[in-house]
């Protein structure tokens, strides 16, 4: 079964800029984040946009949709910041499409060493294969329906409604 993986930016690909100590996109680590992980999943990769969930408009949501509604694949991950994901797992959710669909992201970037990004992409990648078409949210080694989940900003760390 091929996983087509959907990627829109979130903390999981940005990079840190050494000459003013943020935070921005220059291009997606997936590739190599797959290939460290030793992922034998069949992925099938596209890069839909690059930007902070919080930058995120309806526009975005729409060329998201539009991605997972077009795909062939039944079986759809997402990479995504964790602000705003909830609110396009909604977004897709409203579609009823007959695919399984998760979303996935990171609090800490790929390229910092206690990141949690290659677990968290492991853990979608499985979690795309296994569940009934649905959306979800897959992050931290726990699976949520989209919505029965919101993102607790105190505890950094999504939980049940």
């Amino acid at each position: 079964m091929q996983i087509k993986l959907f990627l829109t930016g979130g903390t999981i690909d940005k990079n840190y800029n050494e000459h003013n100590g943020e935070l921005n996109f220059i291009e997606t680590h997936m590739p190599e984040l797959l290939a460290v992980g030793r992922s034998k999943s069949d992925v099938s990769i596209q890069q839909l946009m690059m930007m902070d969930s919080l930058d995120m408009t309806e526009d975005d949501r729409d060329i998201i949709v539009k991605a997972c509604k077009t795909t062939n694949s039944k079986n759809i991950v997402i990479t995504h910041g964790t602000d705003t994901m909830v609110e396009t797992a909604i977004k897709i959710a409203h579609e009823k499409l007959d695919k399984t669909i998760v979303l996935v992201g990171a609090m800490i970037p790929y390229v910092f060493k206690h990141t949690d990004a290659n677990f968290n992409m492991g853990f979608a990648l499985a979690t795309a294969q296994i569940k009934n078409p649905g959306v979800y949210i897959a992050m931290n080694g726990k699976v949520f329906d989209y919505d029965k989940v919101f993102k607790n900003r105190e505890l950094v760390e999504f939980q049940s409604i």
